[in-house]
């Protein structure tokens, strides 16, 4: 269902798409270990989004997605793009803010420089032959 919700069509051969897929789906699992409400979850999955879009769109340094991060979850303000927040993270405790933050830290952010590449990389198409 997963692959649905985000049109991965190729992820049995691309490993960027592959590499997505994981991605949303370990964080779809670790929220709902956390006992998420629905709400829960779509805020954190937004955060997810949110995150790797401004990596893989914007082209964001680690240090200039973690201040947007900052800014989303304390919903200080305009964001550096000059968009107001749209995360409304009110329905989260400070529990909760703290465990979305270790798990971002953890799943994204830890591997940025991977993550980079994977994005911004130009790779040679391997070439299959008969030979």
């Amino acid at each position: 269902k997963m692959e649905e919700l985000l049109n991965l069509t190729q992820q049995k051969t691309s490993l960027k798409e592959a590499i997505l897929l994981d991605y949303y789906t370990a964080g779809f699992w670790w929220a709902k270990e956390m006992n998420f409400s629905l709400i829960q979850l779509s805020g954190f999955m937004d955060l997810l989004n949110f995150a790797l879009e401004n990596l893989s769109s914007k082209h964001m340094t680690l240090g200039d997605n973690l201040k947007e991060l900052e800014r989303a979850m304390t919903a200080i303000g305009e964001t550096e793009s000059g968009e107001r927040s749209v995360f409304d993270l009110s329905s989260f405790s400070i529990e909760q803010a703290k465990a979305i933050i270790d798990y971002l830290v953890t799943s994204l952010f830890k591997h940025y420089k991977a993550y980079e590449y994977l994005f911004h990389s130009r790779r040679e198409e391997p070439v299959i032959s008969n030979e």
